[in-house]
């Protein structure tokens, strides 16, 4: 039997302080997450961050906390019973960090289940290293010591997929027959050295004029041209003109240079060029969370009204629109490589 197995990042416990540092602490001691060396990174997270930075996430927590717990949590709860409603598998949901974690999940499902495949759907378009490659990482550590024999297949990132194009489209177009002003692609942003890191040519990514534009085999493991990808097949699909939308990433941490330019900026200055309503959608995310309800939901919205804007507009993540719930069914029918998915994790 076939089972299928959803992976998003994760969340904390609760907003309590305590919850939030034990969530980071395992979210930034993944090497895939700060790629630094052991000690230097032990120093940066427990020594730097984690005094401090849990009770600030906790309050941003706080402000988005449901009666039902975290946002990314009863999401992705939904979109998981919504699909195994509409398939003959079994249909699992685990988070990459915190609950529910990936060892309980799969070792609840092997004494339930007599599984000899695994589909591995990753819930993030585009791939990177500290969202795609450490979960499958995981996945495969987790099988490794619960049931070696089961054959893992992966979905390959969906980041120009039709049908995920499609599901996109259907959620965004409600919210372009209102009057705005300009639609901000605001993707989580990416340390810069990440992309050179997952460039397999050690050639291309951000030495080539124009990478992201210049064909190469990098493309498959490069977040930042399929960001673009991404946006281009959307504003296509929705005929939005190359004056009315622009792209910014979100979420940088630390000192290093990450991927330009930033949202935070890129609110102020659409705000003092006279924009007054904006519209901001979160491809990088297929579930609303922290990073698109309080970052940009909030924080954006705070930011664009003191820089002279008026409304900003979060348009939500996909969530459990019924297209979209459409789309994950149509891949588990999918069981080959020559059908787009792979039983290769990405490099």
């Amino acid at each position: 039997m076939q089972a299928i197995l959803l992976l998003n990042l994760g969340s904390p416990n609760s907003p309590n302080t305590k919850d939030v540092r034990t969530y980071l602490d395992e979210f930034l001691m993944d090497p895939y997450v700060i790629d630094l060396p052991y000690l230097l990174r032990a120093l940066i997270v427990k020594g730097l961050i984690l005094p401090s930075r849990p009770k600030q996430s906790a309050k941003a927590y706080a402000s988005i906390w449901t009666e039902d717990g975290s946002p990314l949590i009863v999401i992705s709860q939904l979109v998981s019973q919504s699909l195994a409603d509409q398939i003959e598998k079994p249909v699992v949901l685990a988070m990459r960090y915190g609950n529910p974690s990936i060892t309980d999940t799969l070792k609840t499902l092997f004494e339930q289940h007599t599984i000899s495949k695994l589909l591995v759907i990753p819930l993030y378009p585009q791939y990177a290293m500290s969202t795609v490659k450490t979960g499958i990482v995981a996945v495969e550590n987790a099988i490794n010591k619960l049931k070696p024999s089961t054959k893992i297949q992966v979905l390959p990132p969906f980041y120009q997929d039709d049908d995920y194009i499609a599901a996109l489209s259907a959620n965004t177009a409600l919210y372009l027959q209102e009057e705005y002003d300009h639609l901000l692609f605001s993707y989580h942003g990416l340390p810069e050295r990440h992309l050179t890191k997952t460039d397999p040519t050690n050639q291309h990514c951000l030495k080539q004029a124009d990478c992201c534009k210049t064909d190469s085999v990098a493309h498959a493991t490069c977040y930042r041209h399929q960001c673009f990808k991404t946006t281009e097949k959307l504003v296509n699909a929705l005929d939005i003109p190359p004056e009315k939308y622009s792209v910014a990433f979100q979420s940088r941490l630390g000192k290093a240079k990450w991927l330009e330019p930033y949202t935070e900026n890129t609110i102020k200055q659409l705000a003092h060029q006279g924009v007054k309503k904006l519209l901001v959608i979160c491809p990088a995310f297929v579930a609303d969370c922290i990073e698109t309800l309080e970052e940009i939901g909030i924080r954006g919205q705070e930011i664009f009204q003191e820089n002279g804007g008026d409304a900003l507009q979060l348009i939500p993540c996909l969530n459990n629109h019924p297209k979209w719930i459409e789309t994950l069914a149509t891949w588990c029918d999918k069981e080959s490589p020559s059908n787009d998915l792979s039983e290769k994790r990405q490099s």
